[in-house]
């Protein structure tokens, strides 16, 4: 049936030229498999942006499960570090102080490319060419733009069994053709009155499509997947782009590459479709998990702090600060303008003392690291 309903791509190691423009056929995603699954994803969804929301406080989230995120994605690419090397980098003032750390930095700015690309939607209302143009560039630090004809891309089999370093897939190239492949995806995407389809669905078909066009030289699985969240936010779907969709992704890594290459093998679109709705369900599930955990962490660690060190002055406002990131120093709180030099240090120095954080010199630096956050972040 999928060969009659989508030509799939019968040579792998020649450019994709004829991948398929958007929308597909309805009988690739219209089944029972598929819409039983698109309905629990879509709850869970739906649960996590209602606790989201409720949070009087959502930069306790934003910057630790974005991080996460960033992290997760990057290492999908083989792009690893340690939690600490990671939030060591972060609680730094900017990707300059860890140039000794490439993983961190490339981790950096996966999360700066998340956010950058939010705050260009929350402007421009619609992805465009400039939109994924933009996150790339900031993932990879670079002024490249859209593949020219000549660049010869080709994706090959990773591992090192024996069919490692095979050609898989070759994306497609040539004249005017990535431009319009890519301007039709950003169409389909858009325009939800001519394409009306649920937008989990969409989300999932447009991310193959992105994968497939591979539109620039490096750091597409990296642009398409911050892409995913940025368009389930500009959906409604989710009010902050907290879901921790990489997590699953880098969990179920074979799965993820084994479904990419089935649609273009075989044109296997229902495969596809439930890992990514299987992806969503599962990491909705769990970031509201985390949400629950690090609001509970919070409280009760603001009640034992009144307890113990009850002249502290603005004790929510300085809880609310030690739950933005794991790692904290004197200067998050006064650039916060929330205590001075001598106060920020008393209190952080008081809150080691009792135990509620840790206190570590690192490399002539002082940090102070709340264990209960690095405990739930990574779980």
């Amino acid at each position: 049936m999928s060969d009659m309903l989508y030509s799939f791509n019968k040579d792998r190691l020649k450019p994709w030229n004829e991948l398929p423009l958007l929308p597909i056929h309805e009988e690739l995603y219209k089944s029972v498999e598929v819409y039983e699954q698109l309905g629990k994803a879509k709850a869970a969804l739906g649960k996590l942006l209602g606790r989201s929301i409720a949070i009087p406080n959502q930069g306790v989230l934003i910057n630790s499960i974005s991080l996460q995120e960033a992290k997760a994605s990057s290492a999908i690419e083989n792009i690893f570090t340690t939690d600490d090397e990671l939030y060591k980098a972060y609680s730094e003032e900017s990707t300059q102080a860890v140039n000794q750390n490439t993983a961190s930095k490339e981790i950096l700015k996966a999360r700066e490319a998340l956010w950058s690309g939010y705050n260009y939607l929350k402007q421009n209302t619609e992805f465009n060419r400039d939109y994924f143009i933009k996150v790339f560039q900031e993932i990879k630090d670079s002024k490249d733009e859209l593949r020219l004809p000549f660049v010869e891309t080709v994706i090959r089999q990773g591992g090192s069994g024996a069919n490692a370093g095979q050609v898989t897939y070759t994306p497609p190239r040539g004249e005017g053709i990535i431009e319009t492949k890519i301007d039709n995806l950003i169409d389909f995407v858009n325009n939800d009155e001519q394409y009306n389809i649920d937008s989990l669905l969409k989300m999932a078909i447009a991310h193959f499509q992105f994968e497939a066009i591979h539109p620039f030289r490096d750091g597409n699985g990296r642009t398409g997947r911050i892409f995913n969240i940025h368009f389930l936010t500009q959906k409604k779907l989710l009010d902050q782009p907290i879901l921790f969709l990489s997590r699953y992704i880098m969990d179920h890594k074979e799965d993820y590459y084994s479904g990419l290459m089935g649609v273009s093998q075989r044109g296997d679109w229902k495969t596809w479709l439930l890992y990514m709705l299987r992806a969503v369900e599962s990491t909705s599930n769990m970031t509201y998990q985390k949400i629950n955990d690090i609001i509970s962490a919070k409280e009760s660690m603001l009640h034992y702090i009144k307890i113990k060190e009850t002249k502290m002055r603005q004790p929510e406002k300085l809880v609310d600060m030690l739950f933005t990131q794991p790692y904290i120093k004197v200067k998050h709180l006064t650039d916060a303008k929330l205590y001075s030099e001598v106060t920020a240090r008393d209190y952080l120095n008081k809150l080691a003392e009792i135990r509620v954080l840790e206190k570590k010199n690192i490399e002539g630096r002082h940090y102070y690291l709340n264990q209960e956050l690095y405990r739930i972040l990574s779980e």
